[in-house]
């Protein structure tokens, strides 16, 4: 059975409902733009929660949780689509098969080679062409949580740990470990913990400092290293994928309002009447954007305006 209450993550008010017609809202302010276009609505994937476009081999990675968020059963698995819509493997990465250890994957990010995705409490890389395991990262006690995957502009990753746990009945239970890791050389520290980080989820690097995006509220930050933790404006609230469009407009999914909003200094809706959308990917080359909805268990791709 599958988890699939996992808290709105975070996100204790809204369960939207799962029959509601995703459209795109343009009334929200006279800027917003004119109209996005879902192309495909792709069934068949077990609590995704994150998609990243390998842009050298032209794939969709998407990560699936299938079971419980924080539960070491070795059932996780990572697929591969295609940008128009086909599913080139189901099952491209699969805990539990040629020596893959893969429990409840959700962000993702690639440098070289190597694609990495957070594991509860490790981050975990794999070869992107033929998804052999070639390295795991173990951040200790501080992670039981981990969420989203970002490259820091010097090959870093930064890694999110929410601060919850789901319990085995599918309870959220908060651990008060709200922070963000630092991984370099194989070796990680907590790079972030301060009181004003709240649940974060979604992150981002973008214009020399870090955007990170709260699953219980809806602050929006930014940080640059050696600096502090600045709040820039607001999301949705309940916000899980982040990202930066190239015209430096801020996109950011939300379980409060189903939809994928532009954020920041004001809030305006690209799409709304998603079924929880979880870390959605950018396909740049295209203008795509690739939605997971966790609890439908598809993935959606749109054309951005």
């Amino acid at each position: 059975m599958h988890h699939k209450l996992l808290l709105c993550l975070v996100v204790v008010a809204c369960t939207p409902r799962e029959d509601a017609a995703p459209s795109a809202d343009t009334t929200a302010t006279s800027t917003a733009p004119r109209q996005a276009e879902r192309l495909h609505s792709i069934a068949g994937f077990s609590t995704p929660e994150s998609v990243i476009h390998d842009s050298v081999a032209d794939f969709y990675f998407v990560s699936n949780i299938a079971g419980n968020p924080s539960a070491k059963d070795n059932n996780g698995f990572i697929s591969r689509v295609r940008p128009d819509g086909g599913v080139d493997s189901l099952r491209f990465v699969s805990g539990g098969r040629n020596g893959v250890t893969l429990h409840a994957p959700k962000g993702m990010a690639i440098t070289g080679d190597t694609l990495w995705v957070t594991d509860i409490d490790v981050v975990r890389g794999f070869d992107r062409s033929t998804g052999r395991p070639v390295a795991t990262v173990t951040l200790g006690p501080q992670a039981r949580f981990l969420n989203d995957l970002a490259v820091g502009p010097d090959g870093a990753l930064f890694a999110t740990e929410t601060g919850i746990r789901i319990s085995a009945a599918g309870a959220m239970e908060p651990t008060g470990l709200d922070a963000v890791f630092r991984i370099q050389g194989r070796r990680g520290a907590r790079a972030i913990r301060d009181s004003a980080l709240s649940a974060p989820n979604g992150i981002t690097w973008s214009a020399g400092r870090m955007l990170i995006a709260s699953a219980r509220d809806s602050a929006l930050h930014a940080w640059t290293e050696g600096g502090t933790l600045e709040r820039i404006g607001n999301t949705a609230g309940g916000a899980d994928g982040l990202d930066v469009l190239a015209d430096g407009r801020i996109i950011g999914s939300s379980w409060a309002d189903s939809t994928v909003s532009v954020v920041g200094d004001s809030v305006y809706r690209l799409i709304s009447g998603l079924v929880s959308p979880a870390d959605f990917g950018l396909d740049r080359r295209r203008g795509y954007l690739v939605v997971p909805l966790f609890q439908a268990d598809r993935v959606e791709i749109w054309r951005l305006p």
